[in-house]
């Protein structure tokens, strides 16, 4: 059995740019979303249009789910999932573009 010290040291997995922007992305939408939430609950008289900013931010996805019947959980159901869709095409933008002319040796 080899000596540890014979083996490389474990590499760090480093994060790209379209990584990072992806999970700021993610971030800014939970933030958006729970800011809606607190302004809606403050709103007395019901009128309040703060949820349209997250499902903005979200869209293309979030705005399909929205037709589906519901209340809240939809509205948050929508907004996760698009945001979640549009994270993975930031982050597969930012692949592509990093990969350039070469060939991506991950799928």
């Amino acid at each position: 059995m080899p000596a540890s010290s014979d083996r490389p040291p474990a590499r760090r997995p480093r994060l790209a740019a379209g990584d990072v922007i992806a999970l700021v992305y993610l971030v800014v939408c939970a933030a958006l979303l729970v800011w809606a939430f607190v302004v809606s609950a403050g709103d007395e008289s019901g009128e309040s249009m703060a949820g349209v900013i997250p499902l903005l931010a979200t869209a293309p996805a979030s705005l399909v789910l929205l037709m589906l019947p519901g209340g809240s959980v939809v509205i948050v159901a929508a907004v996760a999932l698009g945001a979640l869709a549009n994270a993975a095409v930031i982050r597969w933008c930012g692949r592509a573009l990093r990969r350039g002319t070469k060939q991506d040796p991950a799928p």
